[in-house]
């Protein structure tokens, strides 16, 4: 059982592999979990907006028996109107989970450590950790074994990048990454997940070449070049990366059966192209779908065990 949700790497090898495991039967077979969370009700803060989110957090705790509660950023306000404290003092006493869609990773960890109910991280600046791991069970889905699997991230060392190398570490797959200079993975997540890699098999490489990373890849990866809170770099951003467009020409650069991964919303034009996302060969509404299955997993393995 978990006591948060917070980061892939806080992820016991079991703890992930039986997420996975689950998410599986809870998606073969939906019925036999209609009322495990009946008379749970779960709080979800949003500082950032998203379809993706929201929706599968939802319709996830409807289906699972429970309800949620829906919690704009107006209603909020993060540390202007409240602190996140006296925020999460409050939501304790009315909700048995939180889940949180925000900027500062520091305010998932301060809710965490403030409440005595369970926090989920649905996005924060450095981690995605709930589109990673529903990003494995696709390609779990997919391929099966992920030991001998590669993984090739091409765009900006952001936060899905981060969640991904600590789902590859935990998975024992290969990941390369190809990013422009100056926009690599932190150091910190990449020692972890060389790291937690050792036990694993994982292995790991870093270039700035986006046809070296594709090369003999099994799924090539990106996402948009300017997120959430990064407008203001967006003509900048376009520019510097123009070379790291996932198109045909470096998809044909990996293996001939080679899938295409985006966590959703898409650039089209920018980051990929449209004849690539529209593809047989694209995972994308795929990875989307299975955003609810692993969540439910999640809200299960933090509630049900009351």
């Amino acid at each position: 059982m978990l006591d948060n949700f917070i980061s892939i790497h806080d992820l016991t090898l079991y703890q992930f592999s039986k997420i996975l495991d689950i998410s599986r039967e809870i998606k073969d077979n939906p019925h036999r979990f209609r009322n495990k969370l009946k008379g749970k009700i779960l709080a979800m803060i949003f500082q950032k907006p998203s379809l993706r989110t929201r929706m599968t957090f939802e319709v996830g705790m409807l289906q699972l028996g429970g309800e949620a509660v829906y919690l704009s950023p107006s209603d909020i306000q993060i540390g202007t109107r409240e602190t996140v404290y006296d925020m999460g003092k409050n939501l304790e006493r009315w909700v048995e989970a939180i889940m949180i869609r925000t900027f500062a990773h520091q305010n998932v960890i301060d809710l965490a450590q403030a409440c005595h109910i369970p926090v989920i991280n649905a996005l924060t600046d450095l981690l995605h950790p709930c589109q990673a791991m529903a990003d494995f069970f696709t390609l779990k889905e997919k391929r099966g074994d992920l030991a001998n699997f590669k993984l090739a991230y091409v765009g900006d060392g952001n936060n899905v990048c981060h969640s991904l190398l600590s789902a590859a570490a935990k998975a024992g797959s290969k990941m390369s990454v190809a990013t422009p200079p100056g926009y690599a993975p932190d150091p910190e997540i990449r020692k972890q997940a060389e790291e937690d890699g050792k036990e694993t098999g994982a292995s790991f490489s870093f270039t700035n070449d986006p046809s070296e990373a594709v090369e003999n890849a099994d799924a090539i990866y990106t996402d948009t070049w300017a997120s959430m809170g990064q407008e203001q770099e967006k003509e900048k951003r376009g520019e510097i990366f123009a070379p790291f467009q996932v198109n045909k020409s470096l998809m044909a650069k990996a293996k001939e059966d080679v899938f295409f991964m985006h966590c959703l919303p898409a650039h089209r034009g920018e980051e990929v192209t449209d004849d690539v996302i529209d593809s047989s060969q694209s995972l994308v509404y795929d990875q989307a779908e299975n955003r609810l299955h692993v969540q439910k997993v999640i809200m299960l393995s933090l509630l049900g065990k009351k």
